[in-house]
């Protein structure tokens, strides 16, 4: 029985206690808010060791971290390193996105050995395989899609991205109103590919039921994917955007009426003045269901610093209701990144998670921010360094900035200037 068909029953689960723990609020509150669909908590039965992780609303800002091979680049070695970066730089979930051969190995292995939830997107699995076996992606079948979904499932992923608000109605105002970069969505790009090449409906879409039947069995939440997201500013909140986001409220309610855990995934490229339309949009339109955001980059130019772009869109999109960040690399538009850019795009889309906690009054927020600032005021590195957001490398920084420096002085930065022990020499400041 599902997370949501437990809440509905008056039931509390260990997963509900588990996250109401970690978020510091009652119980109840909990299980109110994953029986009304708006909290969900990704916990596949077949996942063992998971750590219970609650998205959505009123709850902490999370943070995923996409991880996986192409069939260009990596093994699972490297793909394993990442996600122990991934875990250790504080990600709350993970996304196996492998297309390439390892990747049942890959997927069974991260499922193994990660505690947090892990995601996938099982249209992957069905192009490669059709790729592998007939020489082309979109060769694969309706039986190849739902196989491949049934195998994720089966494995223990706890949550998928399934491109269900795809569909003829959709794809025709896309192709009345023409964007600048078209579909960028990976997963989007293949299915409407494979409905034009058959000229038929998307099979995720026409046959949503069995798909929830599918999700039942093992409690994965199904994560509604933006295959037409914008992948460019200008594109940005258009018709075809906002007609899946229509679909995709429609999908929400069939998903809870069957018991199924459903979030909504979002942009993509989005102007910083766009951003809260479009949050705002999401939350009507799909019954306020958890929000799960890619960046959005608020510009189009930042390549090298996508992840700032995208942390800087993921603080305002989160600020405004946005429930789930996935983390943006330096790599992004560039090639599959690597373990140190798996590490900055963390630590960065953790930093917009922090701040937008922060601005929305969050007091675990305020209080770790406060406890620094009272830390810096008195000049206690040690303090200061264990309540930063990366310890490992604020106590880096400042050893290397400072390598004869004793506690209580002054940074290199400003010395016998240092403006905190002149004001505290100056005045005397309320503990």
């Amino acid at each position: 029985m599902t997370q949501l068909l437990q809440a509905r029953q008056g039931q509390i689960t260990p997963q509900m206690l588990e996250v109401a723990e970690k978020e510091g609020v009652a119980p109840e509150e909990i299980r109110c808010g994953v029986a009304k669909g708006v909290i969900v908590i990704p916990c596949n039965v077949k996942h063992a060791g998971l750590k219970a992780c609650g998205i959505g609303r009123g709850l902490r800002v999370k943070v995923n971290a996409n991880l996986g091979v192409s069939d260009k680049a990596s093994c699972l070695e490297k793909e394993v390193e990442k996600l122990k970066a991934a875990i250790k730089s504080g990600a709350d979930t993970v996304m196996d996105l492998s297309t390439g051969r390892e990747r049942d190995v890959i997927r069974k292995e991260f499922i193994k050995l990660s505690p947090l939830p892990v995601g996938s997107v099982p249209i992957y699995q069905a192009a490669a395989e059709a790729e592998e076996k007939k020489g082309d992606i979109l060769a694969m079948t309706e039986e190849d899609m739902f196989k491949a979904v049934e195998k994720h499932i089966a494995d223990g992923i706890d949550f998928i991205t399934v491109h269900c608000g795809i569909n003829q109605a959709s794809l025709n105002v896309l192709e009345r109103n023409p964007r600048l970069m078209g579909i960028v969505s990976r997963g989007g790009s293949i299915t409407a590919a494979w409905m034009r090449k058959h000229r038929r409906e998307n099979p995720f879409y026409q046959n949503f039921d069995y798909l929830l039947e599918l999700c039942l069995k093992y409690d994965t939440t199904l994560s509604l994917g933006d295959g037409l997201r914008p992948g460019a500013v200008a594109d940005a909140n258009d018709a075809a955007q906002i007609e899946e986001m229509i679909v995709l409220g429609e999908l929400v309610k069939r998903a809870r009426d069957k018991g199924v855990q459903v979030m909504v995934e979002g942009p993509g490229h989005m102007p910083l003045n766009a951003i809260k339309a479009c949050v705002e949009l999401e939350k009507t339109l799909c019954h306020n269901a958890p929000f799960y955001i890619l960046g959005p980059l608020v510009t189009d130019i930042a390549m090298g610093y996508d992840h700032v772009a995208g942390a800087i869109g993921g603080a305002l999109a989160a600020f405004f209701g946005a429930d789930f960040l996935c983390c943006v690399t330096p790599a992004e538009h560039l090639g599959l990144p690597g373990v140190e850019d798996i590490i900055e795009g963390v630590a960065v889309s953790r930093l917009a998670a922090h701040a937008a906690d922060l601005a929305r009054g969050k007091e675990y927020a305020w209080a770790r921010d406060e406890a620094l600032s009272r830390a810096r005021r008195e000049l206690d590195w040690e303090k200061q360094i264990a309540l930063s957001l990366y310890p490992e490398k604020a106590r880096f920084m400042y050893r290397e900035k400072n390598p004869d420096a004793r506690e209580g002085e002054p940074c290199s930065m400003c010395g016998d200037y240092c403006a905190v022990r002149m004001d505290k020499v100056s005045f005397s400041r309320p503990s």
